[in-house]
């Protein structure tokens, strides 16, 4: 029996929040404490319910507050940028010498440069812009309807709303639970979003959808205009897939039971079979799934990142030291658990030593898929059935 929340809806304000994953009592996955820090962490009910009315998913509590340590911007995140630029620009949603404004990620991912680099110039906060730009943003806002409305109201005459985000059918798709985590307020079908513009009296014109993250949308919306085939087409097919059936999207409870036993028996015989394996990517989305799996040093050794304020660290709940990439060399790891999919293509190529050294990368989410704990450190790549993402 699905239970209904207590709460309403970060958007439209009904009640009827049915509660599809909760992972339990999770610790802010922002707070990374100093490696040396004896503190226990304090933890907080991680759940995420859905709407029955507007099918909005959504992050059903959060009583934590946002500390995490700037990461480095991946390479992939710069190119997607790039190629949605170059795309929104082609289809005539870049004025000529007009004026923007940008609600960004507290994680990075700034298009401004990209954006001035085409003649357009940054309005200050307040002024209305021909153009609002929110590239993952919105989540972060907990009062989705007042964020949402925010942006709409700073549009000038004929202007153009360009949102940008991790799509839910993605997320069902690939049995993404890990991607609920605090300080993220909402997770949006195409359906639901264009749903919510529409009720602010806006017009989704255009869809155009990337690998990012698994599967990223950005949607161009105005006042004026007709929705187009495209934006109707990927409604249709994500309505299709069950991202406004509580149902289906409960389906992500099972995925995280099955996920963590996979990853756990996966570290538990790599570690029993004598393997030095180390994780890469000290991402927020790398807390709940380890938590939940019940991994800590004694599984995994250290997780590599590049960020130096995360360095000297230790990833909150699970206890594992964040170190920097010199790891790599001196640990000889023969399996680097990679937390972060989108990073692989760059990571081999920054770090060649690992495969050099008789090394294997294992995508994190392809555990109890393709990723097989080799019998050997000489075992050929086929093994692990890498796949570039």
């Amino acid at each position: 029996m699905v239970a209904v929340s207590a709460q309403a809806c970060r958007y439209c304000d009904e009640s009827g929040v049915e509660v599809v994953l909760d992972l339990g009592a999770q610790p802010a996955c922002d707070d990374f404490p100093p490696a040396d820090d004896p503190r226990t962490e304090a933890l907080f009910p991680l759940r995420m319910g859905m709407c029955v009315a507007c099918g909005l998913a959504q992050l059903l509590e959060d009583d934590t507050a946002p500390e995490e340590p700037r990461g480095v911007e991946p390479a992939a995140l710069v190119r997607q940028a790039e190629q949605a630029v170059y795309r929104a620009a082609a289809a005539g949603f870049l004025p000529l010498n007009g004026r923007f404004a940008e609600y960004g990620s507290p994680h990075g991912g700034s298009w401004a440069g990209l954006l001035a680099n085409r003649g357009l110039t940054e309005v200050s906060p307040g002024e209305q812009a021909d153009l609002v730009l929110d590239c993952f943003g919105l989540m972060h806002e907990a009062d989705q309807f007042a964020a949402l409305s925010k942006r709409i109201d700073g549009l000038a005459e004929g202007g153009t709303l360009l949102i940008q985000f991790h799509s839910l059918a993605s997320v069902l798709r690939d049995g993404e639970w890990n991607a609920l985590r605090h300080g993220h307020y909402a997770y949006y079908s195409t359906p639901t979003l264009v749903n919510m513009v529409e009720r602010l009296g806006l017009v989704a014109r255009r869809a155009w959808t990337f690998d990012l993250y698994g599967g990223t949308v950005l949607l161009a919306c105005s006042r004026e205009g007709r929705q187009s085939d495209g934006v109707t087409a990927l409604i249709r097919e994500e309505r299709a897939f069950g991202v406004l059936d509580v149902a289906q999207v409960s389906r992500l409870q099972s995925a995280m039971e099955r996920g963590a036993l996979e990853l756990w028996s996966w570290l538990e015989q790599a570690t029993g079979s004598g393997l030095r394996v180390v994780g890469y990517g000290a991402a927020s989305r790398a807390v709940p799934l380890l938590c939940a799996a019940g991994i800590g040093p004694e599984l995994l050794s250290a997780v590599v990142d590049a960020a130096e304020p995360k360095q000297g660290r230790r990833l909150p709940g699970a206890g594992i030291p964040i170190v920097g990439p010199e790891a790599l060399r001196t640990l000889q790891p023969d399996l680097v658990l990679l937390f972060v999919p989108d990073l692989l293509t760059e990571v081999r190529a920054a770090y060649p030593e690992v495969e050099e050294a008789g090394g294997h990368w294992v995508r994190a989410d392809r555990i109890g898929l393709e990723a097989r704990v080799p019998a050997a450190r000489d075992a050929t790549t086929s093994v692990l059935q890498m796949r570039e993402s």
